[in-house]
């Protein structure tokens, strides 16, 4: 469990380090500068805890909104709760991370793409849903949000996104 900690935190922790997540800023080694360690105020479990509810709402969220979409004018519902789940289901990696941590991953070299198609996704399924009402283009958007969604997901997977590209590739060639 704690090889996971410490992969998921971006950092190595020592026994000194351990006692010290009290303190949420600590001097760095090496420079007067203090800095704001974002993972420390939550124990282990609560923060396993924290990301499995999160995680769980995104997915009852997503679901029911799929639902709405059944409802004579639930398409609003569908673009609320469907882009709720997934900003719940995407900060639900923020309990296990930190949220620090979280943005610099999200916006890595590998990922700033993926990570921007996501948010513009986001906020288009639900101005398209509000603002335009426009039933097609809110479909549109939600499913860019769905592959943008699982292109970053795959990013955290060593390898596949080469394997989600042979398999569309293979798929293509019939």
């Amino acid at each position: 469990m704690d090889k996971l900690r410490k992969a998921l935190s971006g950092r190595e922790t020592t026994d000194d380090q351990d006692e010290e997540r009290g303190n949420i800023i600590t001097q760095t080694e090496g420079t007067p500068l203090l800095r704001v360690i974002d993972n420390n105020s939550l124990s282990w479990g609560t923060r396993v805890k924290g990301f499995a509810i999160c995680f769980v709402l995104g997915f009852v969220f997503s679901f029911m909104g799929s639902g709405f979409l059944f409802l004579p004018k639930g398409m609003t519902l569908f673009a609320i709760f469907y882009t709720l789940g997934n900003i719940m289901a995407l900060t639900s990696t923020c309990f296990l991370m930190g949220p620090v941590n979280q943005c610099k991953k999200m916006f890595a070299k590998t990922r700033i793409i993926a990570t921007i198609v996501m948010f513009v996704a986001l906020i288009m399924t639900l101005v398209a849903a509000f603002a335009l009402k426009k039933r097609a283009l809110a479909m549109l958007m939600v499913v860019i949000q769905f592959l943008a969604m699982t292109w970053y997901s795959l990013s955290y997977i060593p390898y596949a996104r080469d394997a989600a590209k042979k398999c569309f590739a293979s798929c293509i060639d019939v």
